[in-house]
C-alpha cells in the first residue's frame, strides 16, 4: 500500500539539496515525515531564561539569554601585524550565570552590530573553558527581537514557548525549527495508525494535531497531549508488529513432542540426587505444554545466574529425544560449547551412552560440533546428527554450516540470546523438516516491558529461585584511586581465600596481546606497577583498558607471587583454552585472569573470589553475569569491583548499586535507565536507527502493557489489517525493512 505522498516527499525538493544533505547525514532524516517526526528535546518558555550556571562542558549547547555588555578589542598577530586583528567579546546572562561569547577577525562586524546591550536571543554553538571561564566561540545565534527581520521573525517565535531541537553542530536547533515550520502543514495529510475506537477510548487527538501541538504547543499542556498521543503510536504499532509474528507462528505447523511415561525422562528424574525447585517444576510444566502443541513452541526461559536454567532445558531436550526427535543446543562460544557438553554428559551418565557397551536401556548419544574439531571427528559427528543417532547436539554457529543436516530437528535451545545474531537463529530453524519449538535461555535479568518490547514474539518464563546450597556473594566496590592501600589488601584477600583451599578469578577488560595499540609499550610497565601497586595517580580515561597478559605478569611477580597464576582469553587456542579451564576446574591453579570469556557458563563451585579490574568499563549486566561465577558452591562468594573513577561520577554511582544488590532484575533496570533505549532494542544488532523517540521502555510500562494487549486484540480480529490502511502504512513507515526483518527473525 502506498504511503502518504505529502510525507514521503524527499526532504532536498522541500528544503534544497544543501540542508537536506547534512539532515541526512547527521540526524538520518530523509523525508517530509521524517522530519515531522524529530520531535523537540525541550521547550524554552518565553521570558524565562535557560540556567547558564548548568551549562555541561564539550557539548553543544542552545541558550536563551540577554546581552549584558560587548567589547571589542584590537590586538596584533600573524595574520595581522600591525594590530590590527579584532576581538569581540560579548558577555551574556539569564540571571543564573554570564556566559562569555567571543568572535574574532571579519566575523566580529555583524554581531557588533546585532549584540548591543538589553538584545535577546537564542545562541549555539559549543561550550569552552578559556582562562578558566566558560565560553562559546562564534557561536551561531538569532535574534528574538520582532522587529529586526520583519515578520517572519515575530511569527516564527509567536509561540509561547520555543522548541530546541536535538541538534547537531552543522545545524542549529532553530534552523531545524525553521524547516519543520515550512513542512508542518503536511502534517494535516497523516494518516492515523490507531484505529478510531481505541483513539477516542483513550481520549487521544488525532495524529495531525499531536504533530502540530508537539512543534508549536501554545501551553504545556499541549505537549503532554502531543507525547501521550505520540507514546501510544510507538508502543502500539511495535506491539502489533510483534503481535502479528506471534499470531503467525501459531499457524505454522510442528511435530509435538511428548516424552514416553517410562523413557529417557523419567530414567533422568530417577538418577538426580536432589529435587527440583518449584520454580523448575512450574517452568518445566510451561515447557511441556508448549512442546505438546502442533505449532512450534517460542519461548524465552530467563534465569538469574546459578538458578538451574541449563537442566531445565536438558529435561526438554531429553522429552524431545524421547518422542523420536533430536534437540540442539546452541552457545555462543567454543569452551562453553565444551562445558555445556561436559556437563550435560556428567549429568545424564550412562544415559548419554547410547549405542556403546554400558550405556542404559533407553541411553542416546550426546555429540560435541565445533568449527575446530579435526576433520575425522567432524565427519563421524556429522553422521550422527544425519543418521538420528545423535539425539542430543550441543554446538557453536558450526552447527548452522550448510553440510550440517539432522535426521529430525524438533528442539532448538539457544544459550545467552544477546549474543547470538537473529540471521543464526533463523538459519538453525531451517534444519527441521518442520520448523523445531524454540527455547531461548538468558541469564541477563530482563525487565518485563523489555521482554515485552524485545521478546515481544516469545512467551516468557522466570526462574527466581535459586536452587538449594547456593552461597551468598558479598560484593564491594574497590576506589583505587582514592585508596590504593584497597586494592593491595584486595589481593591479601585473594590470597587467604587460595590459603583456605579455594580459588580466585581476575577479570580485566583486554588481552593486551595487541599489535595495533601504540600505547601498548609506554604503558606496559606503568600497568605492571599498576597491578603491583595500585593504580597511578591521573585519569583512569586516559590510560587505555588493563589487559590479562600485564596483569597476570604484575601479579605473578608482585602480590600473588608464589601462587599459581594462568590466563585465560578468546584468542588462545581452543585446546590451550579448554586445558587452561580443565586444570582450573581440578584446583591445579590458584589464580585464573581472564577476559569476560568467564562470563557465561564457567562453572567451577570451589571458586570463591573475583576481582574485576577496570570495573566500570562493564556493563551492569555485565557485572552481575561475572560475578555469579563465584558462590557456586557451599562456601561464600566475594566479588570486588575495582575502579578508579572518582566517588561522584555515574560510573562509580552504577558500580556501587551491582555492589549493594543481587536481585538481577533491579540491577537490569538500572542499567537500562542509563543506556539509551535503542541499545535496548536490539538496534545494535540490525544497525537501524532506534524507532522509539518519545517511548521509554522503564517509565512508560503500563502504556506498554495496555498496548500488547490491544494490539493482540486487533490482530486476533484481523491479521492482515485490511480494515485498518493507516495502522499498515504505520507498520511499513515505521518498521523499516531492516527493523521488520530484525523482528521477523527475532
Amino acid at each position: 500500500m502506498d504511503l502518504v505522498p505529502a510525507l514521503q516527499e524527499p526532504l532536498k525538493k522541500v528544503l534544497g539539496p544543501a540542508t537536506a544533505k547534512v539532515m541526512a547525514e547527521h540526524l538520518g532524516l530523509h523525508t517530509v515525515g521524517d522530519l515531522l517526526h524529530h520531535y523537540p528535546r525541550r521547550y524554552e518558555e518565553r521570558g524565562q531564561l535557560t540556567h547558564l550556571a548548568d551549562l555541561p562542558m564539550d557539548e553543544h549547547v542552545t541558550v536563551v539569554a540577554q546581552v549584558a555588555d560587548a567589547r571589542l578589542h584590537s590586538f596584533a598577530s600573524s595574520k595581522a601585524p600591525r594590530g590590527k586583528g579584532q576581538r569581540l567579546e560579548v558577555t551574556i546572562t539569564d540571571g543564573s550565570g554570564r556566559l562569555q561569547l567571543v568572535f574574532f577577525g571579519n566575523g566580529v562586524h555583524k554581531p557588533h552590530k546585532e549584540l548591543l546591550p538589553g538584545t535577546r536571543a537564542m545562541f549555539a554553538g559549543k561550550v569552552s573553558v578559556f582562562n578558566r571561564r566558560l565560553q562559546l566561540a562564534h557561536p551561531a545565534y538569532e535574534l528574538l527581537r520582532g522587529d529586526t527581520e520583519g515578520e517572519e521573525t515575530v511569527e516564527s517565535w509567536a509561540g509561547a514557548l520555543i522548541p530546541l531541537y536535538p541538534a547537531t553542530a552543522k545545524l542549529e536547533s532553530w534552523k531545524l525549527a525553521k524547516a519543520i515550520q515550512t513542512v508542518l502543514p503536511s502534517a494535516q495529510e497523516a494518516v492515523d495508525p490507531l484505529p478510531d475506537s481505541l483513539r477516542e477510548g483513550r481520549g487521544l487527538v488525532s495524529l495531525p494535531e499531536a504533530l502540530l501541538k508537539i512543534h508549536r504547543p501554545h501551553t504545556k499542556a499541549d505537549i503532554e497531549d502531543a507525547r501521550a498521543r505520540l507514546k501510544w503510536d510507538e508502543a502500539f504499532v511495535l506491539q502489533v508488529a510483534l503481535a502479528r509474528r506471534r499470531h503467525a507462528e501459531t499457524q505454522l505447523p510442528a511435530v509435538p513432542r511428548k516424552p514416553r511415561p517410562d523413557g529417557l525422562l523419567t530414567a533422568f528424574d530417577d538418577r538426580l540426587p536432589f529435587t527440583l525447585t518449584d520454580g523448575q517444576q512450574r517452568v518445566s510444566r510451561e515447557i511441556f505444554d508448549d512442546l505438546a502443541t502442533d505449532h512450534p513452541m517460542h519461548r524465552l526461559l530467563q534465569g538469574e545466574v546459578g538458578s538451574g536454567k541449563t537442566l531445565v532445558a536438558l529435561r526438554a531436550m531429553l522429552a524431545v529425544v524421547d518422542s523420536g526427535g533430536q534437540a540442539v543446543m546452541l552457545a555462543p562460544t567454543e569452551v562453553l560449547a565444551q562445558q555445556h557438553h561436559r556437563s550435560v554428559v556428567e549429568m545424564m551418565g550412562e544415559l548419554a551412552e547410547g549405542g556403546m557397551l554400558g550405556g542404559a536401556e533407553h541411553a542416546t548419544k550426546v555429540v560435541l560440533l565445533t568449527g575446530s574439531m579435526g576433520a575425522a571427528a567432524r565427519r563421524h559427528a556429522l553422521l550422527d546428527l544425519a543418521t538420528g543417532e545423535a539425539g542430543i547436539v550441543i554446538g557453536t554457529h558450526a552447527l548452522i554450516e550448510d553440510k550440517v543436516q539432522f535426521h529430525d530437528l524438533g528442539l532448538v535451545v539457544v544459550d545467552e540470546q544477546h549474543r547470538f545474531g537473529v540471521e543464526q537463529r533463523d538459519a538453525l530453524r531451517g534444519k527441521g523438516k518442520q520448523p523445531p519449538h524454540l527455547l531461548v535461555m538468558t541469564a541477563t535479568p530482563i525487565p518485563r516491558t523489555v521482554a515485552m518490547t524485545v521478546f515481544g514474539d516469545l512467551e516468557t518464563s522466570v526462574l527466581d529461585q535459586l536452587p538449594a546450597g547456593r552461597s551468598p556473594i558479598a560484593s564491594h566496590v574497590v576506589p583505587a584511586a582514592d585508596k590504593p592501600h584497597f586494592l593491595a589488601r584486595a589481593w591479601e584477600r585473594v590470597r587467604e581465600e587460595v590459603s583456605n583451599g579455594h580459588q580466585a578469578y581476575v577479570v580485566c577488560p583486554r588481552i593486551g596481546d595487541e599489535d595495533d595499540d601504540p600505547r601498548k609499550d609506554a604503558g606496559k610497565a606503568s600497568k605492571k606497577k599498576a597491578a603491583q601497586d595500585g593504580p597511578p595517580e591521573g585519569d583512569a580515561d586516559k590510560r587505555p583498558p588493563l589487559a590479562v597478559l600485564d596483569v597476570a605478569e604484575g601479579l605473578a611477580k608482585g602480590p600473588l607471587q608464589g601462587l599459581g597464576v594462568e590466563v585465560l582469553h578468546g584468542r588462545m587456542q581452543p585446546d590451550d583454552k579448554d586445558a587452561v579451564m580443565r586444570r582450573f576446574a581440578a584446583g591445579e591453579t590458584d589464580v585464573l585472569v581472564a577476559t569476560t570469556v568467564i562470563e557465561v557458563g564457567v562453572n567451577v563451585p570451589n571458586a570463591t573470589a573475583m576481582v574485576i579490574m577496570d570495573a566500570d568499563r562493564f556493563g551492569v549486566s555485565q557485572l552481575h553475569q561475572l560475578r555469579g561465577r563465584v558462590g557456586r558452591g557451599s562456601a561464600p562468594g566475594l566479588c570486588l569491583l575495582v575502579s578508579e573513577m572518582p566517588e561522584a561520577s555515574a560510573a562509580r554511582q552504577r558500580l556501587n548499586a551491582v555492589a549493594s544488590t543481587r536481585d538481577g532484575f533491579e540491577l537490569s533496570r538500572i542499567d537500562l535507565e542509563q543506556r539509551r533505549e535503542g541499545d535496548v532494542l536490539g538496534q545494535a544488532q540490525s544497525g537501524a536507527r532506534t524507532s522509539l523517540r518519545v517511548l521509554a521502555v522503564i517509565e512508560d510500562e503500563e502504556i506498554i502493557a495496555e498496548a500488547r494487549q490491544e494490539a493482540a486484540a486487533v490482530v486476533a480480529a484481523d491479521p492482515e489489517l485490511t480494515g485498518l490502511p493507516g495502522l499498515r502504512t504505520a507498520l511499513e513507515a515505521l518498521l523499516d525493512e531492516e527493523r521488520e526483518q530484525y523482528l521477523e527473525k527475532g
